[in-house]
């Protein structure tokens, strides 16, 4: 029963005002006595509750202090391998660079290399462009014909239109000794031919114009080959030989100039 409902019941009752004062009274040191207890066991729960916060405070503390060192000690290889890594990344900047700047350096070496080389290249052409078989045309003929054939031949025939017979003669007979599978060698026999009739070796032109019109009886020069011959035989007074050779020539080429040349020295042999 609260103290409230106490004091009506004894009011209820009838007991005296003396009872109901001391009532009253008592009430009054119960319910001090109770505020009392009710003040320590608040102050009582207030400090453990401040104490259970100290601890927790406390506790929390000290776990944050634990979780900041376990940091501190995984943080401390995670900063030191990232310091490694920056240093090896650091490194390998360095070498690219470095192998970029070979690259480079390469890349301009081979340049040059490649122009040296095509230098190199147009100047060996140019070295041996001499030397190519060179096409000629001759007598109605195209052949190859190499540099030193050429020149040799070109000296031959300068000698000829210069009237030097006995060196050009020489020259000729040098020519068919060294390019005896030239394509020179019909026009060679023709013009020895002519150098050694030049030089008054008539016999030796005789021969010289028979083999040329023996090896070649379609040549534009056989005609003229054959009326060479004939005067040759003339200059040895072989009027006998120098008639059958003028009609060997009006027989086989007929029209030309060589036949026509001809009949008018067969006129002059009777």
């Amino acid at each position: 029963m609260t103290l409230p409902r106490l004091h009506r019941s004894i009011q209820r009752q009838g007991f005296g005002r003396s009872l109901a004062a001391l009532a009253a009274s008592a009430l009054v040191s119960f319910s001090a006595h109770a505020a009392l207890f009710d003040d320590d066991e608040a102050r009582k729960a207030i400090i453990e509750l401040r104490n259970r916060i100290q601890q927790s405070e406390d506790a929390q503390r000290l776990r944050i202090e634990q979780l900041a060192a376990q940091a501190q000690e995984q943080l401390g290889p995670l900063r030191r391998s990232m310091l490694d890594l920056n240093g090896q990344i650091d490194v390998l900047r360095l070498e690219v660079s470095k192998l970029r700047g070979q690259n480079e350096q390469l890349a301009r070496d081979l340049s040059e290399t490649q122009r040296k080389l095509n230098d190199q290249t147009q100047s060996l052409d140019s070295r041996l462009k001499p030397l190519e078989p060179q096409k000629v045309q001759l007598d109605g003929r195209e052949f190859q014909v190499d540099p030193e054939e050429r020149r040799q031949y070109d000296a031959a025939m300068g000698l000829i239109r210069r009237g030097d017979f006995a060196e050009a003669a020489t020259a000729m007979a040098g020519f068919l000794r060294r390019f005896p599978a030239s394509g020179y060698i019909d026009s060679v026999r023709f013009w020895l031919g002519n150098a050694q009739y030049g030089k008054r070796d008539y016999k030796d032109a005789i021969a010289t114009f028979k083999a040329f019109v023996s090896g070649n009886p379609q040549h534009p020069k056989a005609a003229e080959a054959l009326l060479a011959m004939a005067n040759s035989q003339i200059e040895l007074k072989d009027n006998k030989s120098a008639r059958r050779s003028l009609d060997d020539l009006i027989k086989a080429y007929p029209g030309t100039e060589a036949a026509q040349a001809a009949k008018e020295r067969l006129a002059s042999l009777k």
